[in-house]
């Protein structure tokens, strides 16, 4: 089974927000875009992963993450997050009817490609599940599969949500690249731990980060 997965990036400029004490105005887009382009390298070197699309609107974004071999979708209807995913799902099941769809945060540095694998193969057994991210409260993948809506319900407490919409939490073990997104600095730092793409480290690389 391959999976067609559905990354969301927004504007550059507003991304990251809360790494802001970390890295300056000057660095957080240029970090934020490194997270989705190691992202996006390491899901299309998954081999369970047959293409990404990641919905932005972001013009840089766009160019860079469609050189790595993302397909660009807009950011429609631009009310939100959720609405986004649900736009750039209908968007590919209206070519790849049989595919199952897999929705990706964009701020996962240390993905491993052998670990998203393993993640959706759990997932193939379910017509929804999720993966909780390392702070145990919110969501890094949802899937959904083949002739089923994905649904999304990111956002605030989105572990719980996900949970009460029917999608089965998946209990795996040694997943820690695919759990471990980045909103803060205490988040960068523990993904420099588990060990980050060449994008990110090399920004990273310019940043004073206390305790590496």
């Amino acid at each position: 089974m391959q999976w067609t997965l559905v990354i969301p990036l927004k504007s550059l400029a507003h991304a990251k927000s809360r790494l802001s004490d970390t890295a300056g105005e000057g660095l957080r887009p240029g970090l934020a875009l490194a997270f989705a382009q190691d992202t996006v390298a390491a899901a299309l070197a998954c081999p369970a992963v047959r293409d990404v699309a990641v919905v932005t609107d972001d013009a840089r974004a766009g160019r860079e993450l469609s050189a790595l071999g993302a397909r660009i979708v807009a950011d429609e209807p631009g009310t939100g997050l959720n609405a986004a995913l649900a736009h750039a799902a209908a968007v590919v099941r209206a070519t790849r009817r049989e595919s199952p769809l897999a929705a990706l945060n964009a701020d996962l540095p240390a993905l491993r490609p052998a670990e998203l694998a393993r993640v959706l193969e759990a997932a193939a057994e379910f017509p929804r599940a999720f993966l909780p991210d390392a702070a145990a409260m919110g969501t890094t993948l949802l899937t959904a599969a083949q002739g089923r809506e994905l649904r999304p319900a990111f956002g605030t407490d989105s572990r719980s949500r996900h949970r009460a919409s029917g999608a089965v939490e998946l209990p795996l073990d040694a997943v820690d690249s695919v759990r471990q997104d980045v909103d803060t600095g205490d988040d960068l730092r523990a993904a420099l731990a588990l060990g980050v793409g060449s994008h990110t480290a090399a920004v990273a690389a310019r940043l004073l980060i206390p305790g590496q």
